[in-house]
Order: structure tokens, then C-alpha cells, then sequence
């Protein structure tokens, strides 16, 4: 069943992901590809995820198996990582958590689905770095 108006929040890591995933794009003469992403982000992903925000599916129904994933993981928040989800869209996977107490939506980061993973270390800060 659809959850009543979540709000979407972009956060300042994912806006620097497409950023740099803009950067990349005009760099391989592609910008096309990053009009493409906006429209997918604006037209269906964020209002999918005001609708049904667990839509994704759970970060850690598949942990992840680098040492170095494990341990920015470790260095979250406790329950932090419960909440994280992933999102298919096109070619790219979207981390975001939902936050049940304010009704929002969290978009944490985007990365390319080739890409090895996640920055948690930026996400959430006082983790690590």
C-alpha cells in the first residue's frame, strides 16, 4: 500500500554524485545521457519514492563483501544501516534511507551500477574520515 506524501530530500553527497557523474558525461560527449537521468530522477524515481518509499530493496539483503564496505558499515550510526535501500534506475543505483518519524526520503548517493560502491564514510558524518 502507497504511503500518504513522503517528501524527497536530495542530500549534498548526491548532488555532488551528479555532479561528477555530469562532469563524466560531457567529458565522453554524452551530455544526452545526464538530460536522460534528470528527467528519469524528476518524472519517476522521486515520485515513485514519495508514494512508496520502501520500494527499494534493503542494502543488506545483499551485504556487501569488500573488507573496506564492512568496516565504513561498522562505522555507521547504530541502525543506520537497517534503513539503507537501493534503487534501479536505468543504468545507475540509488542509496537513500527513509526516515518513518518526519515522512521523508533521504537520496544519499548515486553511482553508475559498474561502480564498486558506496562512499558511507561521506554520508554520514562524524563516521571515519
Amino acid at each position: 500500500m502507497a504511503d500518504p506524501g513522503y517528501r524527497v530530500e536530495l542530500t549534498a553527497s548526491f548532488l555532488e554524485r551528479l555532479e561528477s557523474i555530469e562532469a563524466f558525461l560531457a567529458e565522453v560527449d554524452a551530455p544526452q545521457a545526464y538530460d536522460t537521468l534528470l528527467a528519469a530522477l524528476q518524472d519517476m524515481v522521486i515520485p515513485n519514492l514519495r508514494r512508496f518509499p520502501r520500494m527499494g530493496r534493503r542494502y543488506l539483503d545483499q551485504p556487501p563483501q569488500s573488507a573496506e564496505a564492512i568496516a565504513q558499515l561498522g562505522q555507521l550510526p547504530a541502525g543506520a544501516a537497517d534503513s539503507l535501500r537501493v534503487l534501479g534506475s536505468g543504468d545507475y543505483l540509488i542509496l537513500y534511507t527513509e526516515e518513518k518519524r518526519d515522512s521523508t526520503v533521504y537520496l544519499l548517493s548515486i553511482r553508475h551500477h559498474r561502480q564498486l560502491s558506496f562512499d558511507f564514510a561521506r554520508l554520514w558524518p562524524g563516521t571515519g574520515q
